[in-house]
């Protein structure tokens, strides 16, 4: 079991050519997985499909059955007000501490108003990051909740 204050992101390295992305959407579905968040990131070779899933370990075992590069990193998970400047507010108290953000993607939720920030940062430093999101006031999800929406 994973530490409860992070999520499992899945991500998955594909060839850059047509029907990839369509065919981890099929292993997914044969897998019984929701997406829950996703993003792409490409060159002309290969990208990367990092995921939010409702069930990580699920997903990453049906991919590799089926012969896929895959791996699990942590990641946070906050919940925001979704008005002009509250990510620049999460992003500044990170930065604030020195915390590098590697990357990130956010997703509204079925709540009128919130949405959802993936962070991911260096795992040296994503204990602080979620001491210094929290002691904030900005509010960090369990896994459980992320995989939930």
């Amino acid at each position: 079991m994973g530490d409860p204050r992070f999520a499992k992101q899945v991500s998955v390295f594909l060839e850059n050519r047509m029907g990839r992305l369509s065919e981890v959407c099929s292993i997914m579905g044969r897998a019984r997985v929701n997406l829950r968040a996703f993003c792409t990131a490409d060159t002309t070779e290969f990208g990367i499909l990092r995921m939010i899933v409702s069930e990580p370990d699920r997903a990453v075992a049906a991919l590799r059955a089926n012969h896929y590069a895959v791996q699990e990193v942590d990641v946070l998970a906050i919940q925001i007000d979704d008005r002009p400047g509250q990510l620049a507010r999460a992003l500044g108290v990170l930065a604030n501490e020195g915390i590098n953000v590697e990357y990130l993607y956010a997703f509204v939720t079925p709540l009128e108003g919130q949405a959802i920030v993936i962070f991911r940062v260096n795992d040296e430093a994503k204990e602080r990051a979620w001491e210094v999101l929290t002691t904030e006031g900005l509010t960090t999800l369990a896994p459980e909740r992320v995989y939930a929406m």
